[in-house]
């Protein structure tokens, strides 16, 4: 039988071996519960929490760090802290006394919202809302609106972080959508529709592609845009004496529509969520012009050449 090492030897291998008598057996403590918990198979590593609370629904990690700092959230029994870090397989967390239950994966659904469906969670006036499309039994929010009478893809989370980030403008993601309009603008108004529109309410519009479809029968026309201005599209069409019959989207970002059904949901799958994730890392930065450095004088000459 090997003899069992003395306390001293196993003294002499830890790091902390030199620090002051109170410390080290601090350390020790640390140690040795860590040691006693039961390892668990995909154990996560520690998280802001701010991003775990986004990730369970709560909004924006801008709307997170409020919670916090509105000493809403603990973390076992004690006021969070901004900016610290949380294993949320370990912590009991809880917002307004409740205990904050993290979805083993975030969710997110694909969705081709009909005409006449409210793209909210909360029903207006008794119509039906985009939410209640999906049977998924979370809490899941749209990623962005369409308008009543609009329709097409959709996306449905509860990825707040993600969401936010998919949102917010600096990141410019594309959207095309299909416009059936009540004729086919002219070269002139495609021009005007390409450069920039002002609308009624005093906004310019970014510059937007925009390509008539080969339909002898109708005036459709595809429109891909980087920005969400409220109801751009229809506001558009007006400011060039044109009319909107029919709006549907057809792409987010990576993510396409395809053949899915109106009022049809679908998972996304792993190759489109890794490119969602990847166009929402960095935000589109458009190349600054170049400085122009002023030439250093020559010793003993003058900046300025005397007629």
């Amino acid at each position: 039988m090997e003899p069992r090492p003395t306390s001293s030897a196993i003294l002499a291998l830890l790091p902390w071996r030199n620090c002051r008598p109170s410390i080290r057996i601090l350390k020790c403590r640390r140690w040795v519960m860590r040691a006693r918990r039961p390892a668990r198979a995909g154990a996560s590593m520690t998280e802001r929490l701010q991003k775990i609370l986004a990730r369970a629904g709560l909004g924006s990690r801008r709307n997170c760090e409020t919670l916090i700092l509105q000493g809403r959230v603990r973390v076992d029994g004690r006021p969070a802290k901004l900016g610290m870090r949380v294993d949320p397989e370990q912590a009991v967390i809880t917002v307004d006394e409740e205990q904050l239950r993290l979805p083993a994966k975030p969710m997110y659904v694909l969705v081709n919202k009909p005409r006449g469906v409210l793209s909210s969670t909360r029903s207006q006036g008794g119509k039906p809302v985009v939410t209640d499309l999906v049977p998924a039994g979370r809490r899941l929010f749209p990623v962005g609106r369409l308008d009543l009478e609009s329709e097409g893809l959709m996306l449905l989370t509860d990825d707040g972080d993600l969401a936010n980030r998919l949102m917010h403008p600096r990141y410019e993601h594309e959207k095309e959508y299909r416009v059936l309009l009540n004729r086919m603008p002219d070269a002139r108004q495609l021009e005007t529709w390409r450069r920039g529109v002002v609308l009624a309410d005093g906004h310019r519009t970014k510059p937007a592609k925009v390509l008539p479809e080969r339909n002898p029968n109708e005036p459709w026309v595809r429109v891909v845009i980087r920005e969400g201005h409220k109801r751009q599209i229809r506001e558009t069409a007006r400011a060039l004496g044109l009319h909107v019959r029919r709006l549907i989207r057809v792409r987010f970002g990576p993510l396409e529509l395809g053949d899915l059904q109106s009022g049809a949901w679908r998972p996304l799958s792993e190759g489109e969520l890794k490119r969602l994730e990847k166009a929402s890392v960095r935000p589109s930065t458009r190349r600054a012009a170049p400085r122009k450095t002023r030439r250093k004088a020559k010793p003993g000459t003058s900046s300025r050449r005397r007629s």
